[in-house]
């Protein structure tokens, strides 16, 4: 419902009440957010590189490696069942592998839920500087 303000008694002029709403703004913002959301999305999506095993089982014959578990616990590090120290770790990695280039060969990392954070970080970083960069994490308990 409107009332007529101002003179004139329905002159060429006179538009009348229009009672549509103009959608051409809300669609123009619309075209240029889902514009800025298309260029910004794909940086900011990160991704992990997973290696993950073949889908098929290794023939029955073939003989499967036991991985080499490095062991922390509270006071000691243990390579499967052989002590071990940080001082010493390459090396005895190196001969619990018993390969050409040991630094290549996956190991694996296990650590008690009580050892602390800066510990556990020693052994990586061990690690790490004798060139072993396959390094895999268990979640278990000891």
């Amino acid at each position: 419902m409107g009332a007529k303000l101002g003179g004139g008694r329905g002159g060429k002029f006179d538009l009348g009440q229009n009672s549509e709403i103009n959608v051409t703004p809300f669609v123009d913002v619309m075209l240029v957010l889902l514009i800025i959301f298309m260029v910004a999305v794909p940086p900011a999506t990160t991704f992990v590189k997973l290696d993950l095993p073949p889908a098929h089982e290794p023939p029955k014959d073939q003989k499967v490696e036991e991985p080499t578990v490095i062991h922390i616990q509270q006071g000691a590090l243990f390579i499967g069942d052989q002590s071990t120290s940080i001082a010493t770790l390459p090396a005895d990695l190196a001969r619990a592998l018993n390969k050409p280039d040991p630094t290549r060969e996956r190991v694996y990392l296990q650590a008690e839920r009580t050892v602390r954070y800066g510990r556990f970080m020693e052994v990586m970083n061990t690690l790490q500087a004798s060139g072993y960069f396959q390094v895999a994490l268990i979640n278990e308990d000891l």
